[in-house]
């Protein structure tokens, strides 16, 4: 038997503890990917048919370069998010849900690694 009371048994216990931050995230990224795909696909129809030497020296701006750096970021850490939620969901047993997580995250984080050096590369050649 606890003298301890019901909800001090459960304070601190299931998704209350971060799943509203996580659930923010996942909007705020959504919010903030509108505006930045809608940059990247006017952007990428204005220079379709420009040479390598053209989308260079577009992507050589600062504000091209930033913009370029934030959409990948977002995208990445959205599709973490998201994955996440999915795994955490649908996914048994555990460990299988854990090392699909692990797997994802590595992932997503090398690709978007890549991806912006990437950018930087060109951007700063």
């Amino acid at each position: 038997m606890s003298i301890r009371t019901p909800l001090a048994r459960v304070r601190g216990l299931g998704t209350a503890k971060d799943g509203t931050h996580h659930w923010w995230m996942q909007r705020v990224t959504s919010i903030a990917l509108v505006p930045l795909v809608l940059w990247f696909v006017v952007s990428m129809l204005s220079y379709s048919h420009a040479d390598y030497e053209t989308f260079q020296h577009w992507l050589s701006n600062p504000i091209n370069a930033g913009l370029m750096v934030t959409l990948l970021f977002t995208v990445f850490y959205h599709a973490k998010l998201g994955m996440q939620v999915i795994y955490e969901d649908y996914v048994r047993p555990e460990w299988v849900m854990y090392a699909a997580l692990l797997v994802t995250q590595f992932v997503l984080f090398l690709l978007g690694a890549i991806s912006i050096v990437a950018v930087l590369k060109i951007a700063l050649a």
